[in-house]
């Protein structure tokens, strides 16, 4: 049964916006990679949401949802526009809300990061190094930008999502105008950090218009771009304070970025929370309630987190691919801490991959295997992705 541990953890949380979430633990964004190529949910997919909202969480956030196709970060992301299989999404937000869990979709453009197969890159810059090229947005190009959000936003509050994430991390196209790194512009959107911040804010505003005033709205943000020339926390920490003054409901702090050869926080060999600190840092300057992304493995883990006063939330990854009821089982008292598995010299993206392929067994209901040989799941996962490019594109760029 509950106890005193763990009581804060399954408290409700009521959001700006009025609306109540039923606890404190949101699963949060990842690239499940689990669309059918041709942007629409599968079954798969619609019962991973199923199994999580069932498994007791507060919150699950579809990630990288496209509004546009032209930028998107891999065939298996889901595309929302007035021509998908709106039949398809409408299950999906009807059974990803089982047992009062909400589901939202995570609005997502990867810009300079776009899969070049299924893409055209274009970022803040242009950019020519080893792994990535892209070409400049220009200033209409970024311009039109708002409306775009604003109109999947809208349509998913038409087909029955509880709410939306911007993501303006993991340097997708949002993160990108705010970090350094990617954006060397000389006009209103470059330079300083209330500039680099600028796309975004203007984001955040049409996205509440669109949504209406009593949708949930999040954002995802980087504490850090973790690269030397990138975001730091003493920028991200503005960006914290101007969004104070924003209809946004929730910030969930994350950090790291898929700039070629940089390791994602995911990866870290870290034993807990990776972005507490930062939070403590970033409380005295909002009001907005706060969730931190990355590194919870146990309940000891989110436990302390909000006892310290600085967090309202605690998102899961990993921790829910290992173990999709994990919240009944916390709150309950019956259910174990995840065992994470330990893989050995991993190559780049192995890790990624395995767990991937993690989700999609859970989708089908199948036994994930617990196998931690990565070469397997690296193949199956390149495979797929290899067959949805072509799906992709004859969809998408006839």
């Amino acid at each position: 049964m509950e106890n005193q541990f763990n009581a804060a953890l399954f408290q409700p949380l009521e959001l700006p916006c009025g609306t109540v979430l039923k606890n404190r633990v949101a699963k949060s964004a990842m690239s499940d990679s689990l669309g059918n190529g041709r942007g629409d949910p599968t079954d798969a997919q619609i019962r991973l949401y199923e199994r999580w909202a069932e498994g007791g969480l507060a919150v699950s956030i579809v990630g990288e949802v496209q509004g546009n196709p032209c930028f998107a970060e891999k065939p298996g992301n889901l595309v929302l526009r007035a021509d998908s299989d709106l039949r398809r999404f409408r299950t999906l937000a009807h059974r990803g809300s089982a047992n009062g869990a909400q589901l939202w979709l995570q609005l997502g453009h990867a810009g300079a990061m776009a899969h070049p197969p299924i893409s055209d890159p274009k970022g803040p810059s242009a950019l020519d190094i080893p792994g990535l090229i892209c070409s400049a947005l220009t200033r209409d190009e970024l311009r039109a930008l708002p409306s775009e959000f604003a109109r999947t936003a809208r349509l998913a509050m038409d087909l029955g999502f509880g709410g939306v994430q911007i993501h303006a991390a993991h340097g997708f196209l949002l993160s990108q105008f705010l970090s350094p790194l990617f954006n060397k512009r000389d006009d209103e959107y470059g330079g300083s950090i209330t500039n680099r911040m600028r796309l975004l804010l203007d984001v955040v505003d049409e996205v509440r218009g669109a949504a209406g005033p009593g949708i949930p709205i999040a954002i995802k943000l980087n504490a850090t771009d973790q690269l030397e020339g990138g975001l730091d926390r003493q920028d991200a920490l503005a960006v914290i304070a101007a969004l104070d003054g924003t209809a946004i409901d929730l910030i969930d702090i994350s950090g790291g970025t898929y700039f070629p050869g940089a390791r994602s926080a995911s990866d870290s060999a870290g034993t807990g929370p990776y972005f507490l600190d930062f939070a403590e840092h970033a409380r005295p300057l909002t009001r907005k309630p706060l969730m931190v992304t990355g590194g919870f493995k146990t309940l000891q883990h989110a436990a302390d987190a909000l006892a310290r006063g600085n967090v309202d939330m605690v998102g899961l990854a990993r921790a829910l691919v290992l173990d999709p009821a994990l919240p009944n089982g916390w709150r309950s008292g019956t259910g174990n801490d995840p065992k994470f598995p330990k893989f050995a010299n991993p190559p780049e993206g192995g890790v990624t991959a395995w767990y991937t392929m993690r989700l999609t067994a859970l989708g089908e209901d199948r036994a994930p295997s617990d196998s931690t040989e990565l070469e397997a799941s690296i193949r199956e996962y390149e495979e797929r992705d290899s067959d949805r490019i072509s799906i992709w594109n004859a969809r998408f760029r006839p």
